[in-house]
């Protein structure tokens, strides 16, 4: 049959589905048909396998949520309320509109994920030449020397391989700061990081000023690399030594090829994994993104440029002006201005970088605050529906993966809602309990089969929903401020491996707790007036079992901002390789079990040499090469010391720590720690464990019942902490009257306790003892005198810049 007659058959069928589907039936009717629906559904997810079942499973749910949104749209909304509960009622229907929209969207994008082959390297003659760009701005030295290392030990030719550190922390513009200490900083790391690149074998490129953040620096780079393909890695993002193998052959099958893609794997948990401890056992947030939505959107070529871990060919660079960076979110857009000009884009599903993530919930938040921003300037400034060169498939892409970001509004409509009814009684919904019953509570179920169906093995049920809500209650202004000044948003690097030594609140913990107890209070009034109060209806216990669900909701988000404390100083990583261990002039045979970038755990047959007083706990590690030929004079070694050692079973397990580490000792590391990429992939899978429903709703339940006294316990430790260090409040300066006023006050305080001093008998000093000679005068200055010694500093700086910027400036603007 002809592919039109097919689609039109297609077409047909589904319009009269829908047509019958919207015919109107009674309440219990509804109710039989969408539990028939959901029977059906599950007999197909549990006996079926295939894609027409998996469509049949999927078409069935779709029907069910059609039929629901019909219902909503032509039955429930409050016409005959008040004008407040109508506005009210729309909002409400608008935001469950927003959902539909989504869940359609990603249902088509989603739906069939396209699984790609690996494409051959081809001949070494062949391989075209590479330019690795390892932008930089504040992070530490030996976060870049394991990257840079990592990087110049791919499986590639070396003549064909150039590593550029990218520096914007070392610019001509912060090196002649104006503040000495900010100066003498972004000098001294210039100059670190040009030795160390230059023991790494790695070129070092800085710039004059810092325009454009990441995307200016991005190129500046090309202005000085000549590869024919451009690999961009964050700084913390540390490559696996096959990077490249498994990535650089497709861009000999498709001379048009722009970008590959691969996915963000990360070491370290984000603040949601480390505070619920779901690190080791519980899919990571990005993966549903990497493992779904990239291999789906790579179905239709609208797979686009992350950020980091990705290769694009440099003649697109050209063509499209280099990286785009009108925007915060400079990858995106690149990606988006290339696809319009004809380019194509794949994605490879395999993890083959591994990453930090930001470790506070504040930077967690300021990170997804960027992206936010980023993509809604993106869709302000650059809507896909009106680029030109973008197919309308690549539209719908590009629409889904902006739009998102929306979520904030609608995500806090629904956490609000409920609570008017039970506040106010404004009936922002018409319907009766069974109705809500037949209709709502169906609708519920499959939309929960449905996405368990897809996504259950990389994201459990209602974690979506507790992610979202974490960022909502702050990226609804970030959301607020690009829509009302999309030009306004500035690139804010995020901070990683921070040391977090103890348990506390975060600081961001108040609006939670206010929410909270919110909500708490609803479900209690809600329980009170369903039992007591006249005339109140069973509507007010279904609208109470909904507000329910958001205090749960609301009770596993404190449990995120209840900060746990590292149990690792430094990421680490599950290994499997051949090592050998001298110690003590004895060479033995080690395996490698767990590595981080300051120790290692590793496993051995025999009992570790240092029995007799004399004995060193220093020794050297080498590491095995899994290429076959190495001499053993040329294997990747780096000094260690033995720190613990405990027999298991007939086997005796060390640990040994890493001590001081040269530039060449990285590349020990590098081998070591990412020589393998199959390790990460190991972590992934192992965690990949399909979550069911009544297991995920179990889980989800609960953290928002136990996590809530964590974070009331967190919060009165951090009380405690801070209360003897407290001090008498000081009243803040806010005149010049008032400034006179208390600088006096603390005058004849100081000039009191002076005279004190001198009325009291004077004792012999001591010789060795410095601090009894000083002056009695010498008093160190009160908290008061600081505070006023700050607000006359802070009016004169202001001043100077005043000044400043009344004087023409000698530097052109920055763009």
């Amino acid at each position: 049959m002809p592919i039109f007659l097919t689609r039109l058959s297609w077409f047909v069928t589904a319009a009269l589905v829908i047509g019958l589907l919207l015919q109107p039936v009674g309440t219990a009717v509804q109710l039989e048909m969408s539990l028939g629906a959901i029977a059906v559904m599950t007999a197909l997810w549990l006996f079926t396998r295939g894609r027409t079942a998996h469509y049949i499973f999927l078409g069935i749910g779709s029907l069910v949520v059609i039929k629901y949104f019909y219902w909503r749209i032509t039955r429930t909304l409050p016409w005959s309320a008040d004008p407040i509960s109508l506005t009210a009622g729309l909002i409400l229907l608008a935001a469950e509109l927003y959902y539909l929209y989504i869940l359609f969207l990603s249902l088509f994008i989603n739906a069939d994920p396209l699984k790609r082959p690996p494409a051959p390297i081809g001949n070494e003659a062949d391989l075209p030449t590479v330019d690795i760009f390892v932008p930089s701005y504040n992070e530490d030295a030996s976060i870049l020397a394991t990257t840079l290392a990592a990087a110049r030990s791919l499986d590639y030719p070396a003549q064909k391989l150039t590593v550029w550190l990218l520096d914007d922390g070392g610019t001509d513009q912060k090196c002649a700061d104006p503040d000495a200490r900010k100066s003498a900083e972004a000098r001294a790391r210039r100059v670190g990081l040009e030795r160390l690149c230059e023991e790494l074998g790695v070129r070092y490129l800085t710039r004059r000023r810092n325009v454009h953040a990441k995307a200016g620096n991005l190129n500046n780079g090309l202005k000085h690399a000549t590869g024919e393909i451009v690999v961009v890695l964050d700084a913390d993002h540390v490559p696996f030594r096959s990077f490249l193998k498994e990535t650089i052959g497709h861009f000999a099958q498709d001379p048009r090829l722009f970008l590959v893609q691969t996915p963000h794997a990360f070491l370290n948990p984000d603040p949601i994994e480390r505070n619920l401890r779901t690190f080791e056992r519980m899919p990571s947030e990005n993966e549903m993104f990497y493992a779904i939505s990239q291999p789906g959107l790579d179905k239709w070529n609208g797979s686009f440029f992350c950020g980091s871990a990705a290769l694009l060919r440099r003649t697109a660079l050209d063509e499209a002006g280099g990286f785009s960076g009108i925007t915060i979110t400079e990858d995106c857009e690149t990606a988006f201005e290339l696809h319009s000009r004809g380019w194509t884009s794949i994605y490879v599903d395999k993890p083959l970088i591994a990453g930090l993530q930001p470790d506070t919930l504040r930077d967690f938040i300021g990170q997804r605050s960027r992206w936010c921003q980023g993509m809604l300037q993106i869709l302000i400034l650059k809507n896909p529906v009106f680029k030109r060169g973008l197919n309308m498939i690549q539209r719908l892409c590009y629409m889904s993966n902006m739009t998102y970001w929306f979520f904030p509004v609608p995500c806090l409509v629904f956490m609000f809602a409920p609570l008017l009814y039970i506040f106010f009684d404004m009936k922002i919904v018409v319907a009766n309990v069974d109705e809500a019953i037949a209709y709502t509570a169906t609708y519920i179920i499959v939309n929960l089969m449905m996405q368990n169906y897809l996504y259950g093995r990389v994201r459990w049920p209602f974690v979506s929903e507790l992610y979202e809500y974490v960022q909502g209650l702050f990226l609804i202004k970030a959301t607020a401020a690009v829509i009302l000044s999309p030009r306004k948003p500035t690139f804010n690097v995020t901070a990683k491996n921070v040391t977090l030594d103890q348990d506390h609140l975060s600081p961001l913990a108040l609006p939670f707790f206010v929410v909270y107890l919110i909500l708490l209070a609803g479900s209690l009034l809600a329980a009170y007036r369903y039992a007591f109060e006249p005339g109140i209806t069973n509507l007010m216990l279904v609208v109470g079992l909904w507000n329910l669900v958001n205090v749960i909701k609301a009770g596993a988000a404190l449990g995120v901002t209840a900060e746990r404390r590292q149990t690792e100083t430094t990421p680490s990583l599950t290994v499997d390789r051949q090592a050998v261990l001298t110690l003590n002039g004895l060479a033995i045979d080690v395996r490698v079990e767990r590595v981080s970038a300051q120790r290692c755990r590793i496993r051995m047959d025999t009992i570790a040499p240092t029995r007799r007083s004399e004995d060193s706990s220093t020794g050297t590690l080498a590491i095995v090469p899994q290429q076959v030929g190495s001499s053993v004079g040329t294997w990747p070694s780096m000094p260690v010391t033995l720190t613990s050692s405990a027999l298991s079973g007939e086997e005796t397990v060390c640990e040994l720590q890493f001590e001081r580490l040269s530039p060449r000792d990285y590349f020990a590391l590098a081998d070591l720690m990412y020589g393998d990429a199959e390790a990460m992939t190991r972590f992934q899978q192992a965690r990949r464990r399909h979550k069911t429903l009544f297991a995920g709703i179990a889980q989800f339940v609960w953290w928002g019942l136990v996590e809530p006294f964590r974070a009331l316990s967190y919060g009165l430790a951090d009380l405690r902490r801070r209360a003897p260090a407290e001090a008498e409040p000081v009243p803040v300066p806010k005149t010049i009257t008032m400034r006179k006023s208390l600088a006096a006050r603390t005058a004849r305080r100081n000039a009191d306790a002076i005279a004190a001093r001198a009325a009291e008998p004077v004792a012999e000093p001591e010789a060795e003892n410095p601090a009894a000679q000083a002056p009695a005068a010498e008093m160190p200055p009160s908290w008061l005198q600081l505070m006023v010694n700050a607000e006359n500093e802070a009016l004169a700086r202001n001043r100077q810049r005043r000044s400043a910027d009344l004087a023409p400036s000698p530097e052109p603007a920055a763009g």
